[in-house]
């Protein structure tokens, strides 16, 4: 970042003034208003002139609502809960064998810098009387996805829901994930993947259960 941007981007935050156009006017042009009660799309409109930008020329406009729009969309997990997401999803079935959904693709974002990472959850689990509907754990890995995340919490609270929910002998979760914190700024290593896991159970105290799940997570598709 050079340091002209990077000096613009720490000029205090105390006050700022007030956006034009757009449907933000607010007053007079010497008018100034307190960061705490901007709108978001104002405040998303100060970031984009402090980066030098113009927010009010023809394809910025409407940025700040967009940004606005899509920030919801992106972290619209702290809005659900699991219990709302499994609605009574849960089934009494005498099978107690492994049970694994794979390649569930998420999105979510990183809280360090707020740029994506995305990847694919592997999630298994072996029952105790009790099943969960099959479409309910990618509905699950959304709910914390759509958070701004770290992928080893992530990892731990998938876990941490489906042991929760139906008390199995045990879960085992995979994530793997690329981040565009390292591909795209500081080390800039395109290829590099970011594998978590988290045992509960007799995934972890048990090795052949372990071997069997990572077996069949790294077979081949």
């Amino acid at each position: 970042m050079s340091t002209k941007l990077e000096a613009k981007l720490e000029e205090p935050l105390e006050t700022m003034d007030t956006l034009k156009g757009n449907g933000m006017r607010d007053g007079g042009e010497g008018r100034r208003r307190m960061l705490k009660d901007a709108s978001v799309p104002e405040l998303h409109a100060e970031l984009l002139r402090r980066m030098g930008e113009d927010p009010e020329r023809d394809g910025l406009r409407d940025t700040p609502r967009r940004m606005e729009e899509a920030m919801a969309f992106l972290t619209r997990g702290y809005l659900q809960t699991i219990d709302e997401v499994l609605h009574d999803a849960l089934f009494d079935v005498d099978y107690d064998e492994m049970v694994m959904v794979r390649d569930i693709e998420f999105y979510s974002l990183c809280e360090h810098h707020l740029l994506p990472f995305f990847g694919k959850a592997h999630i298994a689990y072996i029952p105790r009387g009790k099943v969960v509907g099959l479409s309910k754990l990618p509905r699950m890995v959304d709910v914390f996805a759509r958070r701004l995340q770290v992928q080893e919490r992530l990892t731990q609270q998938i876990a941490e829901a489906v042991e929760d929910a139906i008390h199995p002998q045990g879960v085992g979760v995979v994530v793997e994930a690329q981040h565009l914190c390292m591909m795209m700024r500081g080390v800039e290593k395109q290829s590099s993947l970011t594998v978590t896991s988290s045992m509960r159970g007799v995934f972890k105290t048990q090795q052949q259960t372990r071997s069997e799940f990572l077996a069949l997570v790294h077979t081949q598709k």
